[in-house]
């Protein structure tokens, strides 16, 4: 299973856009999605949901890569289909992954859930190729594509700016500064001009 803060595990592997590798994101944040099928009604409306919110992602210099255990002929099927019936468009390379092996890599296929099929697992992936964010969700509901892009500023804030981020925090809210180390660190907390309820906790503006 990979690990968070850890490097994400390497592959390489035929995509509806031609070969694709992990160090072809390198320099750019990377959301790698998994689900269980094509042409299935589910997995359907949260490639609708990654598509419309494509420009976003790319907006915070993040790509997007889906993958399921069915063929290229299947995905480009599925994805010429979307297109026809629903109007939208697939703008990101889904994998071929018949063999499975970029699927056990990253745990996306869970015995509990199924043994052929890859669960809706998400994984967030750093400019520097490190593994920030797993989530998994169950087969029978589908993801909140806005709660990543939510998450993906999230954990951008916090590596530009030193902080923590709060629950459900958004652009424009105040964000969590680290704990003082010391003791004397915790008695100068106060004085330090962030908005203190107490040692342990202070929050401060971003800049826009």
């Amino acid at each position: 299973m990979p690990r968070i803060n850890e490097p994400a595990p390497d592959f390489a592997a035929d995509t509806t856009f031609g070969p694709r590798q992990l160090s072809d994101y390198r320099g750019k944040w990377l959301v790698l999605f998994s689900h269980p099928a094509d042409f299935t009604p589910v997995c359907t409306t949260e490639f609708i949901g990654f598509a419309k919110a494509y420009p976003q992602f790319q907006a915070m210099d993040c790509e997007l890569l889906g993958l399921s255990i069915d063929s290229r002929h299947a995905h480009i099927a599925w994805a010429l289909n979307i297109e026809q019936n629903f109007g939208v468009a697939i703008p990101f390379p889904i994998i071929e992954d018949l063999s499975m092996k970029v699927a056990n890599a990253y745990g996306m296929i869970q015995p509990g859930a199924s043994d052929t099929s890859a669960v809706r697992a998400t994984f967030f992936i750093d400019p520097e190729g490190i593994l920030r964010a797993m989530v998994y969700y169950p087969m029978s509901n589908g993801r909140s594509i806005a709660e990543f892009i939510r998450l993906l500023e999230a954990m951008q804030a916090s590596d530009k700016n030193g902080v923590a981020t709060p629950e459900n925090w958004h652009p424009g809210d105040d964000a969590i500064v680290p704990p003082p180390k010391t003791y004397a660190a915790a008695k100068a907390r106060k004085d330090e001009g962030y908005t203190t309820t107490d040692w342990y906790f202070s929050t401060r503006p971003l800049e826009a």
